[in-house]
């Protein structure tokens, strides 16, 4: 396979179940993408929302970490507006010290949540998320230990200090977000599953590539697979997604709209809610690994992180399974039989 497949977990917690449940699921299917052949394991950041466990990637990350061998783990992503880039750098250098060569250090632009707990997670601090490019750069001269002469923070170590640094990823939906990236020497997964608009992924693919050649460009991608393509199309047909235009023109993607209307409300401005069809890619392995090679042929995307929003745990795991290497695998070797 010329492009590397990795997955992405947002902890789900299905009806009947508890956040025990769920979280336990993530590690079985941590383990699970280890054997399959997947390059690395990401858990999200996502805050009162009822449906997903995770909430906290850096805590979840030590102990799937402790739970796996060899599979990179990281976090998709951690909300950087919220924290102070000492202590994401602090917290990354422990686990990169406690699994060396492993670790993934994703940061996201978005809040991670509504209105309320981003203030909830701001509350006493005099920040307002409006200085993310600062954050980023003070966080990756903090690791990298590159603070330049007469900076006030010049003196402070990160410690431990690891035998290896993170690998970097900026995560975003925009051309904006990719330019970011780039500027700062960062690599790039362009979130599809948020933004499936084609002009909007090909021209940040353009931008990351003509500003940074020999960065990393891979795409978070919504994906669905099963033994038939019309199985696997129907399976997806009433996926929903919300967007909530603000008055300031900002635009937020949620799942419900419960959520949009919360989000809206929350945010004390006019706002509108469009009702969009998620975008997933759907069909036999076979199908969906033909038009990633296309992506990786035509738009340089060097790695596809699969992400499955569908409320079926057993047919989530066997889409992941059939996606994989060793499924891609065997299938090659039949073919060689035959």
């Amino acid at each position: 396979m010329e492009y590397k497949i990795s997955l992405l977990d947002q902890s789900p917690i299905y009806e009947g179940e508890t956040a025990f449940h769920a979280l336990q699921k993530t590690v079985e299917l941590a383990q699970e993408a280890e054997k399959w052949g997947y390059h690395r394991f990401w858990v999200s950041e996502h805050h009162n929302a009822e449906k997903l466990a995770g909430s906290s990637p850096e805590v979840l990350m030590a102990y799937l970490l402790a739970k796996t061998n060899n599979i990179r783990i990281g976090s998709g992503g951690v909300m950087l507006q919220h924290y102070s880039p000492y202590k994401v750098a602090e917290n990354f250098s422990v686990l990169s010290a406690l699994a060396p060569k492993r670790v993934d250090l994703g940061i996201g632009k978005a809040p991670g949540g509504l209105p309320l707990s981003t203030k909830a997670l701001q509350f006493g601090t005099v920040n307002d998320g409006g200085d993310f490019e600062e954050r980023l750069s003070l966080l990756y001269e903090l690791l990298e230990k590159e603070l330049p002469q007469g900076h006030p923070l010049v003196e402070v170590n990160v410690m431990p200090e690891p035998p290896e640094n993170p690998r970097y990823y900026l995560l975003g939906a925009s051309a904006k977000s990719a330019e970011i990236a780039a500027k700062f020497g960062w690599n790039f997964v362009f979130a599809k599953f948020i933004n499936s608009d084609s002009t909007a992924w090909t021209e940040a693919a353009e931008v990351y590539r003509s500003l940074s050649p020999n960065g990393h460009f891979a795409m978070a991608i919504s994906v669905f697979a099963a033994d038939h393509q019309k199985e696997a199309e129907e399976r997806v047909s009433d996926q929903t997604i919300y967007k909530v235009a603000l008055e300031s023109g900002r635009i937020v993607t949620v799942n419900s709209l419960e959520q949009a209307e919360g989000f809206g409300l929350q945010s004390g401005q006019a706002y509108e809610i469009r009702k969009q069809k998620l975008q997933t890619l759907a069909g036999t392995p076979q199908y969906i690994h033909s038009v990633l090679k296309y992506y990786h042929e035509h738009y340089g995307v060097k790695e596809f992180i699969f992400h499955t929003p569908i409320e079926d745990r057993q047919a989530r795991k066997y889409s992941f399974h059939l996606l994989s290497a060793v499924h891609s695998l065997k299938e090659k070797r039949k073919e060689n039989v035959f």
